[in-house]
């Protein structure tokens, strides 16, 4: 465990009877509420000095009403100190309107994330209008949130390649197939991207692309040792995926884990990972 406090750098909160979450239909587990109580109570043990909301899915007419519903969170938990809100960066220019909106909920609002992953078509981010979308993000001091899986890396970077003054980060190290213990083109890919520089990597989601009922560290240490390696210390941050990943694993074991993997690491490169690059990225307060 951690000897000092961490910032976790993504977090979700929601509540099923508030919002329209329909994805949440075929899990029991994650089908219930999942609020700032809950939070507190699951991360019992463990010293979280600071985290970032991120967007749910929550059905698009309602991502304007989520965002200050993170805001009025926040108002409860200090610790709750960055947002990244959902926002449709595939209408180009005209998501500029949505983009000033959303900024007028305040400096809390740090980021966008625009969901990917289920995306049938792996190379929608390169649509003309996604990509001059998310061009538009630098001009609100906006970073992206990327949540693919492994077979769409190829067109994220090809993004990252054409948005070089927007600052990205990949949510859960781009959703490799652990459970079926392919690596490649996933490695391959993730160190092309890491030559960027412009985009870090979120280490979490992890668990979650193993074998849920059974993994073990062993499992997921060559995927994080390599994203560890190709990124390096000052652009890898810790995120818990909470409550995603507890169909796979508790918040504690979780943080235990990716400890143990990470116990060679100097005392400046594990603040790094657990605490100072997620409040560089999100320019979180001190």
């Amino acid at each position: 465990m951690p000897d000092f406090p961490i910032v976790d750098a993504h977090v979700h909160l929601w509540d099923p009877q508030h919002f329209p979450l329909l994805w949440l239909a075929g899990s029991p587990v994650l089908n219930q509420p999942y609020g700032l109580d809950e939070y507190r109570a699951h991360t019992a043990g463990v010293d979280v000095a600071a985290f970032v909301y991120v967007q749910v899915d929550v059905e698009a007419p309602f991502g304007l009403l989520e965002a200050q519903w993170a805001v009025d969170c926040a108002a409860e938990d200090p610790r709750l100190q960055g947002i990244v809100a959902y926002a449709p960066v595939e209408y180009g220019e005209q998501s500029r309107s949505y983009l000033q909106a959303l900024v007028a909920h305040g400096p809390l609002i740090k980021g966008v994330r625009r969901l990917l992953q289920g995306e049938p078509d792996a190379s929608f981010c390169l649509r003309p209008g996604f990509v001059s979308g998310v061009q538009l993000l630098a001009e609100f001091g906006l970073s992206f949130d990327i949540c693919i899986r492994h077979h769409q890396l190829a067109a994220a970077i090809e993004l990252v390649r054409r948005c070089p003054d927007v600052s990205f980060i990949l949510d859960h190290i781009g959703k490799p197939d652990i459970k079926n213990k392919q690596l490649e083109p996933w490695r391959a890919q993730i160190t092309e991207l890491a030559t960027l520089p412009n985009v870090m990597c979120k280490v979490s989601g992890v668990v979650t692309e193993a074998d849920r009922q059974s993994w073990t560290p062993d499992d997921i240490a060559p995927y994080v040792a390599h994203v560890l390696d190709a990124f390096g210390q000052d652009r890898v941050a810790f995120g818990s995926d909470w409550p995603v990943v507890l169909e796979a694993s508790a918040y504690r074991r979780w943080v235990e884990t990716l400890d143990t993997l990470t116990a060679h690491f100097s005392p400046k490169a594990r603040q790094q990972l657990w605490a100072g690059n997620a409040r560089r990225f999100y320019r979180l307060s001190a």
